[in-house]
């Protein structure tokens, strides 16, 4: 077991012949999208093995990101997909919240990052999760992957999140940074908590419902970041978010169309405040009107591009 050194290490060239995609490391394969994505990887053919944080199976590879500490020697993959972090929608964001928030991400990124540039071999690109929170409040602007970082909290994060693979890049890894929206599946993440009220005619806009969502159907997801692993065009920050993005108020009466409810509970932004506190600001009542321009511009074709139809696709349950 190696314990790796926040110091920079001269690291071996990448290797930048062309080699097939064989064999990929994940990180944050229990979660929702790792689960999902360990299932396509395997359809795929390809080999897989987990970066994991209890005692590790054979082929996974043992990490502590908290404390600094990753198997270094059983690193062995074409490429790697970096999902780990603390859950952002659970529990109240108090300061210790925040901070688990942003060193779960921080942390176990550069750690990963550095680790990757010192193998002998490095893979062939690191697809490194970020999310749409990178660009703050948005109001009624269309956010591309060019447009300018905010200056929330999330924001915060997500741009120190992104800084964090600096030593992979360093080491001529390509790196994708997908900026993942809102994930709709109906078995977990957001949409799932959002059933019994809407199912129970409890559902309604929040706040004034003119904030836009960004969101992405769990199936597209799955495929954007196998694109992201074998489409070399692919690098740098990348929107993972349906072409499509809708306001509170259209995704309200949209969801409460597909369920058969009524959608007249408004939830005022007072109440939600006063319910969630800062998470309620940034997750729920923010605006990010945000486009896949990079997607769209290599073809990437989404399973479910309208909103109805992935809300559709989502509740028939799992393939």
């Amino acid at each position: 077991m190696t314990t790796s050194s926040t110091q920079n290490a001269t690291s071996l060239p990448a290797d930048h012949s062309p080699r097939e995609v064989r064999s990929v490391l994940v990180s944050g394969s229990s979660g929702l999208v790792g689960q999902e994505l360990m299932r396509a990887l395997a359809k795929r053919k390809k080999k897989t093995a987990r970066l994991v944080r209890s005692t590790a199976a054979e082929g996974d590879v043992f990490w502590n990101p908290m404390e600094g500490v990753l198997d270094e020697s059983a690193l062995c993959a074409d490429a790697v997909v970096h999902l780990a972090g603390e859950n952002i929608a659970e529990g109240r964001w108090s300061e210790a919240k925040m901070a688990a928030i942003r060193e779960s991400r921080v942390r176990g990124t550069r750690l990963l990052s550095e680790s990757l540039a010192r193998m002998k071999t490095p893979p062939k690109v690191l697809v490194s999760a970020s999310a749409i929170g990178f660009y703050g409040e948005g109001g009624q602007d269309v956010l591309t992957e060019d447009s300018r970082a905010g200056t929330s909290f999330l924001s915060e994060v997500c741009q120190e999140w992104e800084r964090a693979t600096e030593a992979a890049e360093s080491a001529g890894i390509r790196v994708v940074h997908l900026r993942i929206g809102v994930i709709l599946d109906g078995q977990g993440g957001a949409l799932a908590k959002m059933l019994l009220p809407f199912k129970l005619g409890l559902g309604g806009k929040i706040g004034g419902g003119e904030q836009y969502m960004s969101w992405i159907l769990l199936e597209d997801l799955i495929s954007i970041i196998c694109r992201a692993i074998d489409d070399e065009a692919l690098r740098g920050a990348v929107n993972a978010t349906a072409p499509q993005p809708v306001t509170n108020l259209e995704f309200t009466k949209t969801l409460g169309r597909v369920l058969g409810r009524p959608t007249i509970a408004p939830m005022p932004a007072f109440a939600a405040k006063l319910a969630l506190g800062r998470m309620a600001e940034e997750l729920l009542l923010a605006s990010l009107r945000v486009t896949p321009n990079k997607l769209m511009e290599n073809e990437f074709v989404f399973s479910e591009p309208t909103l109805e139809g992935a809300l559709r696709a989502a509740l028939k349950g799992p393939k």
